[in-house]
């Protein structure tokens, strides 16, 4: 049986949006797009990445303005990448190891072509139906 490849599991519609933006624009744009994550530039340069869980915990429970708050300063700095042809289990442990829960995918240039995250990986290696139903059920109203 093939190795699960990193290219099989990930996201490919990256969201990019620069420091400068304000949360509450950023979170309307993972709404918008439906996602938990968006990819933080500084002019042409990769910033970081923040997460939908980074706004809630480094902002809004610190009781910081929204409006006024970039993104740019709730940003996890720490960039993790991984190399699209790398196997699941290489990216499962690369999560392990840094602590993260999503990472970044390049290709061969280094060019970024999508995000994997750890819910990826458990609906497609978990052989049981439990996660996919889950991850298709979407949000609870």
């Amino acid at each position: 049986m093939t190795e699960v490849r990193v290219r099989d599991v990930m996201t490919r519609g990256i969201v990019y949006l620069p420091a400068a933006t304000t949360l509450d624009e950023a979170a309307r744009a993972m709404r918008d797009a439906d996602i938990g994550d968006v990819v933080v530039t500084d002019g042409p340069n990769l910033f970081g990445m923040v997460t939908d869980r980074d706004i809630v915990v480094r902002a809004v429970a610190e009781g910081r303005d929204a409006r006024q708050t970039t993104i740019g300063s709730v940003t996890a700095r720490d960039i993790v990448m991984i190399e699209q042809n790398s196997t699941a289990a290489e990216a499962a442990a690369l999560m392990r190891d840094r602590a993260v829960r999503r990472i970044l995918v390049c290709d061969n240039d280094r060019q970024l072509v999508g995000i994997v995250s750890l819910g990826d990986l458990a609906v497609r290696l978990d052989p049981s139906p439990a996660l996919s139903e889950i991850s298709e059920a979407g949000p609870r109203p």
